[in-house]
This record gives structure tokens, sequence and C-alpha cells, in this order.
């Protein structure tokens, strides 16, 4: 069948450029070392930004890079309005700014704001006293007649949710880590604050906010302990299954109706900028749909929202269908960013590929899965070369979180070890330090980008064919999307904008199938996705197992 159909892609309007984006997540420490101090920094992004260009991306998230003293890796930010030492300076944050805006990328930078390091100057203040200016900044209680904890609230990272502080004589806080206290959002103050800070970097050019724990932010002024939760499929969504964490019913810690008046000033705030954009982190367990669709509903609050669907180990026709049809029920007016991989979860390659002997087609097939969907997309660093989880030993480990539920629990380190740049060189081209911040595997080092550029096959070169693929046709960037149904282990889809319709065929099993055309759909175009060729003839397609079917249908 010839392959004449070619769509014009028509540039998406400005202020709507993240409809329809391709997002790729930097992690600074460990994307590029120019100091020679085992860490990555923003030079280092600046100078390996035209590679992140040359993928098609449309633009990329940094996750913190602020002053903090580094006990969650940055997200414990002692200073919002300025770069850590370790990351560079503001002049170097603004260099990065420029470099991206030449290549045409936009910058989306971590907005953590429901919690402060405890070295922030603010808590500092907060703790000094009951009476002090900021003494409600932050969320204190009086213990329980008998010296206990004020709720029964639990720590993402283990433990309670609360800490004694002998000054006050009170308890706060903390959703996560005990040095990264909660802010008192109740406190008008507060919110003002933060949205300074927030308007501190909208004035220096960014193009939005990736919104850290965006269901956090408020707590329950009555202080209700939460419910045991009896839902045991909800168990592990928000937390891994070694953590208690998954055995309440978060009701009163966070996702607090407050929320949503905050969210509005938020967005009011980004509106007086063009074309400023959101996207929201929401871990709420069985409700973080209904919470994405309550914070991206009426064009007045955050743009977009990822929630944990795509970021666990099931990787099914069954499970990706349900996802994406149930936030298109739930989420009537919002819009979702897909992601299979980020810095706090096992790299989707591991989490996927059953044999070491696959990975490389679980790889390409993920990437036309991800690139396919209606919504947004974010990419993680590395998975483009096809990276998998790193296996560390517990020596290495510098997240907090594994430390402390070793060995049940590895952590987040193994997807966070260093990207990987020329295969001959000492940490793979990462840093000339003796030893990075962590180790960069073997493995790792021989899928390299230089060694992936010269393979015309490659992971990597796949990817900026697919997603080249995605940017050629509107259809993919923001058109509609209907599943067909078929009792086959098959992915079966529609989408459609305009005069374009595109059917997509995924066999995400194993095993041969064959996938007989809808009746009342006629095949006039076949549109090979990069990597892959099924056989099409006499109105069935033949895929292999791992495979994939594109065609265009009237």
């Amino acid at each position: 069948m010839p392959l004449t159909h070619a769509p014009v892609h028509k540039p998406q309007a400005q202020s709507d450029w993240w409809k329809g984006a391709v997002i790729y997540q930097v992690y600074p420490r460990s994307f590029q070392d120019t100091t020679g101090d085992g860490f990555g920094d923003l030079a280092g992004v600046t100078k390996r930004l035209p590679y992140i260009a040359s993928l098609g991306v449309d633009g990329i998230w940094l996750s913190p890079f602020f002053t903090s003293p580094m006990a969650d890796m940055g997200y414990d930010v002692s200073d919002y309005c300025n770069v850590d030492p370790m990351f560079g300076t503001l002049a170097d944050f603004d260099a990065l700014m420029a470099e991206a805006h030449r290549l045409g990328l936009k910058v989306i930078i971590d907005q953590v704001i429901s919690h402060t390091s405890d070295q922030h100057p603010w808590f500092v203040d907060s703790r000094a006293s009951r009476t002090n200016s900021k003494a409600d900044w932050y969320v204190w209680a009086n213990p329980k007649p008998d010296g206990t904890a004020p709720t029964n609230w639990l720590s993402v990272f283990g433990g309670p949710a609360w800490e004694w502080d002998g000054v006050r004589k009170q308890y706060y806080m903390h959703s996560f880590l005990a040095s990264q206290p909660d802010l008192n959002f109740h406190n008008p103050d507060v919110q003002d604050a933060l949205l300074e800070t927030v308007r501190f970097w909208l004035d220096r050019g960014v193009d939005g906010f990736r919104l850290d724990t965006v269901n956090h932010y408020f707590h329950d002024k009555l202080l209700r302990d939460n419910p045991p939760l009896f839902d045991e499929e909800s168990f592990g969504l928000d937390a891994s299954d070694v953590n208690p964490y998954g055995m309440q019913d978060h009701l009163y810690d966070k996702t607090r109706p407050e929320n949503v008046a905050f969210l509005k000033r938020f967005r009011a705030l980004l509106d007086e900028y063009e074309g400023r954009a959101t996207v929201g982190e929401v871990g709420d367990g069985a409700r973080s749909l209904k919470t994405v669709a309550a914070y991206t509903s009426g064009n007045d609050k955050l743009n977009m929202c990822y929630t944990f669907d795509l970021l666990g180990p099931d990787f099914s026709a069954k499970h990706l269908r349900a996802s994406v049809e149930t936030f298109g029920k739930v989420v009537t007016d919002g819009w979702v960013c897909w992601a299979f991989s980020n810095h706090d979860v096992v790299r989707h390659l591991s989490r996927f590929s059953e044999s070491v002997e696959e990975q490389v087609r679980v790889a390409k097939l993920a990437i036309c899965v991800l690139a396919s969907l209606r919504g947004s997309i974010c990419l993680y660093q590395g998975e483009e070369l096809g990276l998998t989880e790193a296996e560390l030993a517990f020596e290495d480990l510098r997240d907090p979180y594994g430390i402390r539920f070793w060995p049940a629990f590895k952590g987040r380190d193994g997807c966070r070890t260093p990207m990987v740049w020329e295969t001959g060189k000492p940490n793979a081209g990462f840093s000339s330090a003796e030893k990075p911040w962590l180790p960069v595997p073997y493995v790792h080092a021989m899928q390299a980008v230089d060694a992936q550029e010269r393979r015309p096959d490659s992971v990597l070169n796949h990817y900026r064919a697919v997603l080249s693929f995605r940017k050629g046709h509107g259809a993919l960037r923001d058109g509609d999307m209907h599943f067909i149904k078929t009792n086959l282990d098959v992915l079966a889809f529609t989408r459609q904008k305009g005069d374009e319709k595109l059917l997509f065929v995924f066999n995400l099993t194993r095993e041969a199938v064959e996938f007989p055309i809808p009746k009342a759909m006629r095949v006039t175009d076949i549109l090979p996705m990069p990597g892959f060729a099924p056989l099409f003839d006499a109105g069935i397609v033949k895929l292999e197992g791992l495979d994939v079917f594109c065609g265009v249908v009237a």
C-alpha cells in the first residue's frame, strides 16, 4: 500500500504550547558536571541543551536547583529565590534560559511549596517562639495529654508526620522528612510570600512550573485522625507498599477543599504573563483522578496534572486502556501529562521488561505507546537511551527514603544515576571527578549517547523518529481519542483531528496476534511506526509480540 499520506503540521498557538507538548525532565545533579565536583550543574544543562533539542521535544522540566541543605536532594528548599552553589549561580540560570529559548525550548521549573527545609529563615523564625511574626507560618500543634503526637498522620518517608520541638514545646507537621516542615497555607501571609517567590521566576522568564505534591498544601484545621484504608487495591499507590503510609485513608492531612481556592490564586498570577503553564503532581490513591478533575477544570486552576497511574509495573492493554478511559470520563475538561518514568520511580524498562533480551524492543514500543496517547507527555532523562534501573550497594545510597526502608525498598537512587554521554570517558563523560555522587553502572556506559548516535537502529534514534512522527500529525498532539472494543489482548484506538484519522493497534503481549479491522473502518494508508513493520493483508493486521500497527483510516 503506498505511503502517500503527508499531513501538514500547524504550529501550536503560543498560549497553548503545553497542550500535547513533549517535556524532557532533567535531574540537574545527574545530568552534566562542568566543575569536577561529581555533581551536575546548570552550566552542564546548558552545555547539553542542543542534545535535548535534537530529540524533538518542546521543553524541559528542571528538578530543583534552589538553595538547599540537600537532605532530600533539593526538595528541601532554604531559599526559593536563589541557586544552590552546587548548581551554580543565578547568572548560570539566566544563561540556561537564554540558550533554551534560542533553541526553541520552553523551561518549566520544579516549585516545591508544600514544605520548606528546616533551615529556611521562615522556619528558623517560626520555631523561635509562639509569638513571633512567623509563629503561625508552619503547622504547629500541642501534644495530646499523654505527650503523644496531635494526630495519627504518617509521613510519606516513614514514621509519624509530627516532630517534637523543645523550644516551642509543640509538635510541627512534616509530610516527608522531619527536616521538611509543612507550611501553613491557612495563613494568607504564607500564600502571599510563596506567590512572590513564584513571581520572581516568572520575571526571569520561566515558561511554567511543575508543582510538587500539589495536593499536600492544606491540612485539616481540626486535626482529625485519618481513618484506616480498607481498599487493599489502593495500598502502595502513593508510597512504597513496605511503608504503613498506605494503610490510612488520607482524608485530613492532604487534598483539603481549601486547596482549590489557592490554585485559583496561583493561576491568576500566571495569567498576568503570556504563555505560562502549570503541571501538578497528584498522589491521592484511588481518588487521584477526581482530584485532577477538581484541580484542572474550568480553565482557572492548573493547566494539567499527572498521577501515578502509569508509573507502576503494569504495561498491559487492559491497564493502559482503563487508565486513559477513566481519565477521560472523570476529567471532562482538564488535561493530563502522561509519563512512564521520573525521578521517583523505578525506570520503566526494568518494570515492563520480562527479560534482558526484550529490553530494546520494549523501550521502542513504550515510546510509541506514550507518543500516541491523548495528552502531553513527559520523558525522563536516560529513558531515550534505554537505561534500566541501576543496581546499587547500600553504601552507595544517598536517598533517605531508600536508606530507611532498605532492603525491602531500595529507594530512588537507582533511577537517578548520572547521564551517560561518552562510552570511553571516565564516568561516561558525566564528570571528571574520581567518584561522582552516584556511581555510573558499566552497562549504562555502554549505552552512552555517542555510541547510540552511530547506530541508526538505536533506542536514541528511535525516540527521535517517533517524536518526529508525533510532531508531524496534529491528531497526536491534541486530537480526539476513541478506543476500539476487542476480545484480543491488544490496545486499539483511533486519534482524529479534522480530516486526519489514525488507527493504532498495539500488541503488548509476547505472542503473535491477528487483529481484524472493524467493518465500518477502511484503511487508506499505512504509516509504519518507526522500527516496526507488521503485516497487513485483506483487512487483517498481523502483529508479532510487542508490535504496533498504524494506519490512516476512513
